[in-house]
């Protein structure tokens, strides 16, 4: 029991009052800290978590009535805002006819509608859609896709993957297996599938690389990357001509090529999606955050018609064995045409060049300060190092950056002593300025410290 009901309890207990009034006097972020075990956070003194009850387009409120910038889309999710109304009103009016139906032999307008549009967007490459229910699913789907199309084959000894180092695709098994060996995994390292790891591509080392896909080539099922930008790695950018030299090798050599875009979708990098940037076109590719505009779980897992052939069989042993209790949940799917909708009618990509631009201007300023370290920027992603401490996750200057960001209205999260903002698309030229600002002035206190 926590330190600070205790001296309460005792004296209701004194008084014979029940518990169910003490916890009526606690505060929002006190019955959290009872009840809740919240992600990627450590337990032991932890903060009191803020309590926001209210989100309207770039901004959180908490129950103070304290509001807050959010620059990193509440996790890379919220592409159009907090509390949409378009999006909103869409969800409503299909809660009203139908909420959920197994997706098992029947079907429902919103999950066809969306695959329709997705496939559009996607391009002639791609022709079906897999749903699941968030990122970890949809490369989890990907990967068990890419091994069972060989096996369906009778290639059952082609079951390696090849990861790039530095990679990050989810916490379930086979994610955390294709991510590579960090903290988020270091528990179950010896329960994870053995993977090839090699460095993102470049021109410097195509050609190593190029090797070891060919040495390989006999035993390997799929290659799986982020494009252009590794996430939760770091926010580590590589090149779209060395990538697309990549996938070309891997064609060649009969290795399924596997784009994670469940960060990189829907604009973050500039385009649509990361990879049409690139010259040659993944096989699979995963989709999750902004899908629904970050208004509910959803993943999908697209592939191109070859890998899909590979299932149709008279053969029942080659049936994809795969599904969630929520798949293709309508009203997900509902916000995901909504959210796709907006990107057609209010000129999306007009304020994702905007903010390109204005990453850009800014870190022609920011790379002067002693503290940066290799700023770079994708598209709506501005990214650097803080050189202060050790090059790691677990670099406590994370937690400092965002106690003192969170004081001035800003919510930034460095990852470890890399630092990134990744704001929602609706967000403002005074809001970006504040952004800018905050950083520049909490950069000028950690320097002096």
């Amino acid at each position: 029991m926590h330190n600070y009901i205790k001296p309460l309890h005792l004296e209701l207990k004194k008084l014979e009052i029940p518990q169910t009034i003490l916890l009526c006097r606690m505060n929002l972020a006190e019955k959290d800290k009872k009840f809740v075990w919240h992600p990627f956070t450590h337990q032991k003194s932890m903060a009191d978590p803020i309590a926001i009850v209210k989100g309207k387009g770039s901004l959180l409120f908490d129950e103070k009535g304290n509001s807050y910038i959010d620059a990193i889309s509440s996790w890379w999710v919220n592409i159009h805002g907090h509390a949409h109304p378009y999006i909103a009103e869409k969800i409503y009016q299909q809660a009203l006819t139908l909420e959920q139906v197994i997706f098992a032999g029947f079907t429902h307008e919103p999950a066809v509608t969306l695959a329709e549009k997705l496939i559009e967007h996607l391009g002639s490459s791609f022709h079906k859609i897999f749903y699941s229910d968030n990122g970890s699913t949809s490369t989890e789907v990907a990967i068990k896709m890419a091994l069972q199309y060989w096996w369906n084959q009778g290639f059952a000894k082609k079951k390696r993957i090849i990861a790039f180092k530095n990679s990050y695709h989810g916490d379930t098994f086979g994610a955390m297996s294709v991510s590579d060996r960090s903290v988020f995994t270091m528990a179950f390292h010896e329960l994870l599938v053995e993977v090839i790891f090699i460095d993102a591509p470049t021109s410097a080392n195509i050609s190593t690389i190029s090797q070891i896909i060919a040495e390989h080539a006999g035993e390997t099922a799929a290659i799986i990357f982020e494009p252009l930008v590794q996430g939760a790695g770091g926010m580590l950018m590589h090149d779209a001509e060395a990538l697309s030299e990549l996938i070309l090798v891997c064609k060649k050599n009969s290795v399924i090529c596997i784009a994670d875009e469940v960060m990189t979708g829907f604009g973050r990098t500039g385009t649509f999606f990361a990879f049409q940037q690139l010259t040659e076109q993944p096989d699979i590719i995963c989709l999750s955050k902004g899908l629904t505009g970050g208004t509910m779980a959803l993943g999908v897992t697209a592939c191109n018609e070859n890998i899909y052939e590979a299932f149709v069989s008279d053969d029942k042993l080659k049936t994809f064995f795969h599904g969630h209790s929520f798949t293709a949940n309508p009203l997900a799917c509902t916000a995901a045409i909504a959210s796709m909708e907006i990107f057609e009618n209010e000129n999306v990509i007009d304020k994702i060049k905007q903010i390109e631009n204005w990453n850009n201007q800014v870190i022609e300023e920011i790379q002067k300060h002693r503290l940066v370290k290799n700023p770079r920027i994708c598209g709506t992603i501005l990214a650097f190092e803080i050189d202060k401490g050790k090059n790691e996750y677990l670099n406590d200057i994370s937690t400092v950056f965002t106690t003192m960001a969170l004081e001035r209205g800003v919510y930034l999260r460095p990852l470890g002593n890399t630092f990134y903002w990744m704001p929602p698309y609706c967000i403002s030229e005074e809001e970006l300025d504040r952004i800018k600002n905050v950083t520049i002035e909490i950069l000028n206190k950690i320097a002096t410290v």
